[in-house]
């Protein structure tokens, strides 16, 4: 059942990031689960530094919110490899 909610909130955080860094058009809901959940990783990797648990397994706003912040940073990552600069 935990990644059953991990996919739901990493498509959630997956698609909010989108949003911000505009990249909505590109994406679809594949990638914006991809995107959220890898940003999931990175964003607990991150989070983990400073003490901040949030896990994606079991639904909480700190997971979502540590989710979110991780995929905005990989999809800066991949708007600076793809066109030399972060929108």
């Amino acid at each position: 059942m935990g990644w059953i909610i991990a996919l739901i909130v990493g498509g959630v955080a997956g698609w909010l990031a989108s949003l911000v860094m505009n990249r909505d058009a590109s994406m679809g809901i594949v990638w914006n689960i991809v995107v959220g959940c890898v940003g999931s990783v990175i964003g607990n990797f991150i989070a983990n530094r400073f003490g901040i648990a949030g896990s994606v397994k079991e639904f909480s706003i700190v997971g979502l919110i540590v989710a979110f912040f991780g995929a905005v940073i990989l999809l800066a990552i991949v708007n600076f490899i793809q066109r030399g600069t972060v929108r």
